[in-house]
């Protein structure tokens, strides 16, 4: 029988901050977010519960490209450079945005973001969530919890980002994100 070792600290490279944004930045990025043609997430023909906006590219998963998409609108240039600067990288470095909306009851599942991607900076908005990881040992899973509270960031760099994966269970109620990613050198 497999066994499962709880983490108290966070494995090596996922660095996290509380208040990276302030109320009042939230409250105009939620305003932004609410005017974007979201749509559900498509993943091999599948629709998933979040809705989603690519900016700068976009990862097709139909056929494992990555695609330019639409221009990085003005209002989320500040908060890259907010994520570029706690990730210790230039806004220039996360080409890629991904913004979610999770209504009650959206999980995302167990994954690793693609590895055509480097570095991920999400930036939670509204709700507070629990974000999960995981790594299969010899004896069965390490994992590791950690609660996103809602403007705080996290970073996936190095072994979190290489070896473990992470998911979101079904949040409690309507949850944004908005995710960096770099390209992979």
């Amino acid at each position: 029988m497999r066994n499962t070792i709880r983490r108290s600290i966070p494995p090596i490279g996922f660095l996290y901050e509380e208040e990276l944004i302030t109320p009042h930045e939230e409250t105009e990025l939620i305003a932004e977010i609410k005017k974007l043609p979201l749509k559900e997430f498509e993943f091999h023909g599948y629709l998933g519960k979040r809705r989603v906006k690519s900016f700068g590219l976009h990862y097709d998963f139909a056929d494992a490209s990555l695609n330019l998409a639409a221009a990085i609108p003005e209002f989320l240039l500040p908060v890259r450079e907010r994520a570029a600067a706690f990730a210790g990288l230039t806004a220039n470095d996360f080409p890629h945005i991904l913004v979610t909306e999770y209504s009650p009851g959206t999980p995302i599942g167990w994954h690793r973001d693609k590895a055509v991607f480097e570095d991920v900076v999400g930036i939670s908005l509204l709700s507070s969530c629990l974000f999960r990881l995981r790594r299969k040992t010899e004896g069965g899973w390490e994992r590791s919890t950690i609660n996103l509270e809602p403007r705080s960031a996290y970073l996936l760099r190095g072994p979190v980002r290489a070896d473990w994966e992470h998911s979101i269970p079904p949040v409690e109620s309507l949850r944004y994100s908005i995710t960096f990613r770099s390209l992979r050198r």
